[in-house]
């Protein structure tokens, strides 16, 4: 396994009606989140970043152009049991956030090595659910994001 690089994507996926697809993680079941991952490279474009995790973790293929980039960006500190993934040393995560519309609820496909299931659940109901602060907060965001990109 190489080192993740500490810039990450967050990628909330919804449906019109702001219907909100969470994913349990494998590694630590019954946290939920919306879709994550650190940039491959350093020099690999954000949007980019985001359309591969979401095809990784769900199987939904979304054109860069179906993203919707918030311009919010967020830095935590990483996990004491995740910091072995990373370079030594490093403390910090920087993380950019993103939506992605789709129709409707759909079944996707889990990454078995990531995610354990996925669930669809209203916005107000889904935020609570996730253990991120970060994805709580995107998740509650989500209504005037939407509202904004439409007008």
């Amino acid at each position: 396994m190489s080192l993740k690089i500490p810039v990450s994507v967050l990628v909330v996926i919804h449906t019109p009606a702001l219907d909100v697809l969470l994913l349990e993680r494998a590694i630590r079941p019954g946290y939920w989140q919306s879709v994550t991952g650190s940039l491959d490279t350093p020099d690999e474009p954000l949007e980019q970043a985001a359309v591969r995790e979401v095809r990784e973790e769900t199987g939904i293929v979304a054109a860069p152009a179906r993203l919707l980039r918030w311009n919010v960006i967020n830095t935590f500190r990483i996990w004491g049991e995740w910091s072995h993934r990373f370079v030594p040393g490093t403390t910090h995560n920087t993380e950019h956030v993103f939506s992605l519309e789709v129709a409707q609820r759909a079944p996707v496909a889990l990454a078995p090595d990531e995610h354990l299931a996925y669930l669809w659940l209203p916005w107000r109901e889904a935020a609570p659910k996730c253990f991120s602060w970060s994805n709580r907060e995107a998740i509650e965001m989500l209504p005037r994001r939407v509202r904004i990109a439409l007008a």
